[in-house]
């Protein structure tokens, strides 16, 4: 039985976890950002290397630059018939905050790891 999204699922005897970060993609953003203003096509390109994931949909990065250029976070301005995004304060702000939250996580992460080995 399924119930949702879940972080993993049994498929054929084996299970498959995905050990994500949720919103991971914000981070992600505003990092890209922060090394350089650019326009949308060029952050799609570049996600995945930070992500994981193999494909970023184009509808859910232009909606999620929306709601960081709502928030503040995030600004835009044409320049040759593109759309370029820059980075606020706020959004450097926010960004080191994300940093400290995976920190905190690897830190919790690796002490389970090793927690992990032990017992082996």
């Amino acid at each position: 039985m399924r119930g949702g999204p879940r972080a993993r699922h049994h498929h054929r005897g084996r299970w498959h976890v995905l050990a994500r970060v949720e919103r991971f993609t914000e981070p992600a953003l505003l990092l890209l950002l922060r090394e350089r203003p650019t326009h949308g096509y060029d952050l799609l390109e570049r996600l995945p290397e930070l992500t994981g994931e193999s494909r970023v949909e184009m509808g859910n990065l232009y909606r999620l630059l929306r709601a960081l250029e709502e928030e503040g976070l995030v600004v835009s301005e044409w320049s040759d018939g593109k759309r370029t995004y820059a980075i606020t304060e706020r959004g450097v702000q926010l960004l080191d905050q994300w940093v400290e939250a995976l920190r905190t996580s690897q830190e919790r992460t690796q002490r389970f790891i090793e927690r992990y080995e032990q017992g082996r």
